[in-house]
C-alpha cells in the first residue's frame, strides 16, 4: 500500500513539473487523495470488480495494476496510450483487462454507468462488484440521486465512493449542501452511509472491504464518504489561492497528508525503517523518471486518428 501511495505521489509531482515546463498541457493533481484511492483499490479484486472512476483517479488505477508509463502515455496523449490511444482528456483511464471502464468527461455520469454495470453483473450472476468514485460536487447532480435510487431499489452490487475534499472546484461544501456529511444522503435510498477518514489508508481499506463483500453477498449497495484534503489546486488551470483561506493547504500538508501519515505509522510499528524508506523512494523516483521519459519520447498518433471512435465506422 505504501509503495502504491508513494508511486502515485511521485507520478503526480513529476506531472506537475512537466506541466509547469510546458511539456504537459493539462493535469488534474491527486495529492491528498492517495489514501482513499489506494485503500479502495486494495479492497477490490483487480480484473474481477469493475472501476468507474472520475478524472482524479491516477492513484487508484496505479494501485490496480496500471504502470506509471501507462499513466504518462495518457497524460502526454501518445498513440501508445492504452486508455484511449491519446484521444481522451488527460487523466481519463481505461483498461479492459483490469475492468477499468473508460471515464466519462461529463460530471457524475459514471455513477449511472456503474449502476448499469451492477445491473448486468446481477443479471448474469457474476461474482463482481461495480465501484464508482466521484467528488462531493457530483452529489449535487441529478445523476447521483437517480443512480443511488435505482441501485437501492434493485439492491445492486455497487459501492459508491465519494472523495470529499471540501471543494467543488472553487465552491466550498457549505455552499453546496446544507449537511455536513454526504453519507447522510444514503438513508434516503435504502443503503448504509459510511463516513471514513480518507487520509487513513487502512481505515478506508476496512470500510471498502466491508462494503464490497456486502455487495458481493447480494446485500446491496453502500455509499462511502472518504474525507480527504486536496493539497493542490483543482487542476493546472485553477488558481486555488483566489478562494482558499490563507494557510489552509499548509496546515493540511502538516496534519493530513496521507502519504506522510502512513509513513510515520509504518516507521513507528517497525514495518519500515528510515533506510528502507530512502531505498524505496529512490527506486520509485527512478521508475517514474524512466516512465515519463519513455512516454514523452514515444510517437504522437497520426492526424487521421482524430475522428476514430467518434463516428460510426464501416
Amino acid at each position: 500500500m505504501y509503495r502504491a501511495m508513494l508511486l502515485a505521489r511521485v507520478v503526480d509531482e513529476r506531472g506537475n513539473i512537466l506541466n509547469r515546463q510546458g511539456r504537459l498541457h493539462f493535469i488534474v493533481p491527486t495529492q491528498g487523495h492517495e489514501g482513499a484511492q489506494v485503500g479502495v483499490a486494495f479492497a477490490m479484486k483487480a480484473g474481477t470488480d469493475y472501476l468507474l472512476s472520475y478524472y482524479r483517479s491516477a492513484p487508484m488505477v496505479l494501485a490496480l495494476g496500471m504502470a506509471a508509463r501507462d499513466v504518462f502515455l495518457n497524460l502526454f496523449g501518445r498513440s501508445e496510450d492504452p486508455s484511449s490511444g491519446g484521444t481522451n482528456v488527460p487523466g481519463q483511464f481505461a483498461s479492459p483487462s483490469l475492468r477499468i471502464v473508460s471515464t466519462s468527461n461529463v460530471i457524475a455520469t459514471q455513477i449511472l454507468h456503474a449502476v448499469g454495470v451492477g445491473m448486468a453483473v446481477k443479471y448474469r450472476r457474476e461474482p463482481a462488484v461495480a465501484i464508482t468514485t466521484f467528488g462531493e460536487g457530483s452529489t449535487s447532480a441529478g445523476a447521483f440521486h437517480e443512480a443511488l435510487n435505482w441501485a437501492g431499489v434493485h439492491r445492486l452490487p455497487v459501492v459508491f465512493i465519494c472523495e470529499n475534499n471540501g471543494y467543488a472546484v472553487s465552491v466550498p461544501q457549505r455552499l453546496q449542501m446544507p449537511i455536513e456529511d454526504v453519507a447522510e444522503r444514503a438513508s434516503g435510498y435504502g443503503m448504509p452511509g459510511v463516513v471514513v477518514d480518507g487520509s487513513d489508508v487502512l481505515a478506508v481499506y476496512e470500510a471498502a472491504a466491508a462494503a464490497i463483500e456486502r455487495a458481493r453477498r447480494g446485500e446491496g449497495p453502500t455509499l462511502i464518504e472518504a474525507k480527504v484534503e486536496r493539497l493542490l489546486a483543482h487542476s493546472s488551470a485553477d488558481d486555488d489561492g483566489r478562494y482558499r483561506p490563507s494557510g489552509e493547504v499548509e496546515r493540511a500538508r502538516q496534519l493530513r497528508d496521507p502519504v506522510e501519515l502512513f509513513r510515520r505509522r509504518l516507521l513507528e510499528s517497525g514495518a519500515l525503517t528510515e533506510a528502507g524508506d530512502a531505498r524505496l523512494r529512490d527506486e520509485v523516483g527512478a521508475e517514474v523518471e524512466r516512465a515519463a521519459d519513455s512516454a514523452e519520447s514515444s510517437a504522437n498518433a497520426p492526424p487521421e486518428e482524430a475522428l476514430r471512435h467518434v463516428y460510426a465506422e464501416g
